[in-house]
């Protein structure tokens, strides 16, 4: 190994406390610098908190005035402690304690357990889960799998928001949660898993904190003794702290100031774990002579991406709002962020991998791109898209699509209805190979309508209905196809995803996202519903839905792709509308109020899709900029007056059914009825008003111009003349 190598691998410990302030920025320097009292560090994305933080800490120990054994760094993650141990090592402050939440309180248990209250400390239990089980079968209220995790994540809720049993409905009430079963039955549930913890000897996680802060309230010689050893304390993450966590916190403080906490509102995505942003947002309150410091300079992202996530954030109302970073890119220029539009969602897809081979072949590393979705159920047909682009992929905080339990069990009942052919009664009523599917998986859970909320019903719901949709295009494609022929399409489909995945594209939700960064992110299915999401309904939420898409924005560094479908599959109907997040930045869009982004250049059209316009699109009745796509063919508002000739609507739809009937396609092949309906409102009279209208393209206006023009003219269209 050469010395430069070693070098590389093993930095030299600076020399001196000053040293460890080398390379900072004029804010990371106040950070680093600001060792007493209250300190506030409000840290926008790709702004180095960590850097700055881990700096503080050693320049303080390095120059005397921390001892390493006295301060506690709190985060998160494993991961994230893991990360700021090392860079304290390599600053010289190797003695420092950087844990969990949950870490240090155990930590803490076990040695003062045997004091606090005698013998052992009570068995951890690893998963809470069968315990969970157990008490609902013993209240008689039966759970399915996905039931059963959604309600053991109601529990791990209401502790760590201290809502004990009893006030869990009125909590939830308040909350304006979506309770995944009645609220009544989760506080039976709730009280009946604290009574099997108590007669076991058993703890869950949640307790190690609460038990915790039982401690140090009631023994005060024992609270003591904690702060005696911890002098100081540095806490990152701030905004996602919970109310039970800054119960703790100021008990390990008891009434002092030594604290500095990290943190950005506008990154706060895990509220329904009971995360806050009051604390932070609060601090200067509680304390009022606290040192504030605010990093902005974004060494991350390129000016581009910044301007986009600033301009996202603009639009944002509410008090984490108010008190948004307006981040300054500190990197070379880079390329505009790309918004794609797409007919259908496996055109965005196969658009997305196309994209993504592209910039690899260009040099950019498999390992240095990441697709980023709402939900993980979206990310079977980017396993597809990508598998038959011999693209490699892993994917980050779910199992892969058909490793799901659902869509196995899905699998084996699918397969078992194929081999039962006729003899199964499930499919005595099903006429079609849709139909069949969706009377198969509805024994696993599959209805018409989601369910509400969100959690693991939700994600099972998503998978099966993924499972049904990808039955429907099948069955389009595949004139005839039988469920045998749908189930070793599955098998050829699961074993084209069995490659290595070693160094692959990330595909990954937007919430697993959090904290990590990549070269180019994709961030797709863009539309309304899903971002923001159907469940979220108040101010709030929609809010959260609207940082969530902050933080996938901000894991950029070079290249940034937005897209969205206007169908869910080829030829459907192209109802859906772009994510109001993105009005005022895409371009074409109005700004809803706020500012627009600016800058980008025009919406790009993947394949499948419409033609590319110039411009906002106007309804003709009142002047509003259209963004639904079914109003901008129209041309008007949908409660905007049609003056539609309803006559000629249907002598044109008449006519289309012929059409089809010919060419032995689908009518929506020939015109969509939003685009009849433009035909019949508008009454064009020559060949240039008709191509005017969204959805005549030079194609069709070639093929059926004469016809359409004939019909609008109350004439007969011309019977094209046989071939001798």
């Amino acid at each position: 190994m050469t010395a430069a190598t070693h070098s590389s691998l093993f930095p030299q410990v600076p020399e001196s406390a000053d040293a460890v302030l080398d390379g900072l920025d004029p804010e990371q320097r106040e950070v680093a610098t600001a060792l007493h009292g209250p300190v506030c560090v409000l840290a926008g994305a790709g702004t180095g908190k960590t850097r700055a933080i881990t700096h503080r800490i050693a320049y303080g120990v390095r120059a005397g005035i921390l001892q390493p054994a006295s301060v506690l760094a709190v985060t998160f993650t494993n991961r994230a402690a893991g990360e700021m141990r090392g860079r304290l090592r390599q600053l010289g402050a190797g003695g420092v304690q950087a844990r969990t939440f949950h870490s240090a309180a155990l930590r803490q248990l076990q040695y003062f357990w045997p004091k606090a209250v005698g013998g052992d400390l009570p068995r951890l239990l690893e998963r809470k889960i069968q315990l969970v089980a157990e008490a609902a079968a013993r209240c008689r209220v039966r759970l399915d799998r996905n039931e059963l995790r959604d309600v053991t994540s109601e529990i791990e809720w209401a502790k760590v928001t201290q809502t004990v049993p009893a006030d869990y409905p009125a909590a939830v009430a308040k909350s304006l949660r979506d309770a995944p079963r009645d609220p009544a039955e989760i506080s039976q549930i709730f009280a009946m898993y604290e009574q099997l913890k108590r007669d076991r000897s058993s703890i869950d996680f949640e307790d190690v904190l609460l038990l915790a802060v039982g401690i140090l309230q009631d023994r005060h010689d024992i609270a003591d003794h904690v702060r005696r050893q911890y002098q100081h304390f540095v806490v990152d993450e701030y905004q996602d702290v919970s109310p039970l966590q800054q119960r703790l916190l100021d008990l390990w403080l008891g009434g002092r100031d030594s604290l500095c906490v990290v943190g950005d509102a506008s990154q706060t995505i895990y509220s329904f774990t009971g995360a806050t942003p009051d604390h932070l947002l609060n601090f200067r309150t509680r304390h009022p002579g606290a040192t504030v410091v605010k990093l902005v300079r974004d060494y991350r992202s390129t000016p581009q991406v910044v301007h986009l996530a600033n301009g996202l954030l603009g639009q944002a109302r509410g008090r984490a709002a108010e008190h948004r970073l307006e981040l300054i890119s500190q990197r070379d220029p880079g390329p505009e962020p790309a918004f794609v539009e797409y007919g259908d969602e496996p055109a965005e897809a196969e658009g997305t991998a196309r994209r993504i081979r592209d910039l690899i072949a260009a040099g950019v590393p498999a390992g240095e791109i990441a697709v980023l979705y709402r939900i993980n159920a979206q990310s079977e047909v980017y396993e597809q898209a990508l598998a038959d682009a011999g693209v490699p992929y892993q994917l980050r905080g779910a199992e892969r699509f058909f490793e799901r339990q659902e869509v196995r069990e899905a699998g084996v009942a699918l397969r078992g209805a194929a081999r039962a052919g006729a003899n199964d009664s499930l499919l005595d009523d099903a006429e079609d190979l849709p139909s069949q599917v969706r009377a198969v998986l509805s024994t696993k859970g599959w209805t018409t309508e989601p369910p509400a909320g969100s959690g693991a019903v939700r994600d099972r719901w998503e998978s099966l209905a993924a499972l049904v949709r990808l039955a429907e295009d099948f069955a389009r494609a595949k004139a005839g196809a039988t469920l045998g022929d749908l189930v070793a399409e599955l098998d050829e489909r699961a074993a084209a995803q069995h490659a290595p995945t070693v160094q692959g594209v990330t595909l990954a939700s937007l919430h697993s996202a959090k904290g990590l960064e990549w070269d180019a992110v994709f961030l797709v299915g863009l539309t309304e519903g899903m971002m923001p999401i159907t469940y979220a309904k108040t101010d709030e939420q929609i809010e959260e839905e609207r940082r969530l898409l902050y933080v996938g924005v901000t894991r950029a560094r070079l290249h940034l792709c937005l897209s969205w479908a206007l169908s869910r599959s080829p030829g459907g109907r192209a109802s859906r509308r772009p994510s109001r997040f993105l009005n005022g930045l895409r371009p074409g869009s109005a700004a809803s109020g706020a500012r627009a982004a600016g800058g980008a250049g025009a919406v790009e059209r993947g394949s499948g899709s419409r033609r590319k316009r110039r411009g906002p699109v106007l309804c003709r009745v009142c002047g509003k900029t259209l963004t639904d796509a079914g109003e901008m063919k129209l041309m008007r508002c949908e409660d905007c007056p049609s003056g539609m000739d309803e006559a000629l609507y249907e002598r044109l739809r008449e006519w289309r059914s012929e059409q089809a009937k010919e060419l032995g396609q689908p009518a929506y092949c020939v015109f969509t009825d939003k685009t009849l309906m433009a035909i019949a409102e508008a009454v064009p009279g020559s060949e240039g008003e008709l191509a005017g209208i969204s959805g005549v393209g030079g194609r069709k206006l070639e093929r059926f111009g004469a016809d359409v023009l004939a019909i609008c003219a109350g004439e007969e269209p011309v019977e094209a003349e046989e071939d001798d």
